[in-house]
């Protein structure tokens, strides 16, 4: 497996930052990099493969990854939604998409009282960050 860059590691420990710091800190989403492939037959591409998991009540800012985003749920339930889209609660087994142009507006756990996790493939350009926020 090849080692991530420092770049993406960054860019993957700034996407757990909170955006503000409200009065109660907001539990923290944790990321866990599991591996990147170069894609030798799509020049400049890479996949990049993550799980995330929710912490109860946890939730992602708004963002976009300007990426191909694959989304499958492993453990609790989580609610996405992208710009335009229709929300949706999914459950283990179930999947989401997000293309490149889309913008993230709901990601979430739908639990108050426990965590949620998602294994998520990006097919990104090289080096590109991973989440971009968006106002």
């Amino acid at each position: 497996m090849p080692a991530l860059t420092k770049r993406t590691l960054l860019t993957l420990l700034l996407a757990c930052v909170p955006l503000a710091q409200p009065a109660m800190a907001a539990p923290e989403i944790s990321v866990t990099p599991l591996m990147t492939q170069i894609l030798a037959d799509y020049p400049g591409k890479e996949a990049l493969m993550i799980t995330v998991t929710y912490p109860p009540g946890g939730a992602d800012p708004v963002h976009r990854h300007n990426a191909h985003g694959f989304i499958y749920v492993l453990e609790g339930t989580v609610v996405m939604q992208v710009k335009g889209g229709k929300e949706v609660t999914l459950k283990p087994g179930q999947t989401f998409y997000e293309g490149p142009d889309d913008v993230h507006v709901v990601g979430r756990n739908a639990s108050k009282t426990k965590p949620a996790k998602f294994l998520v493939l990006l097919l990104k350009d090289k080096d590109a960050p991973v989440l971009v926020p968006v106002k």
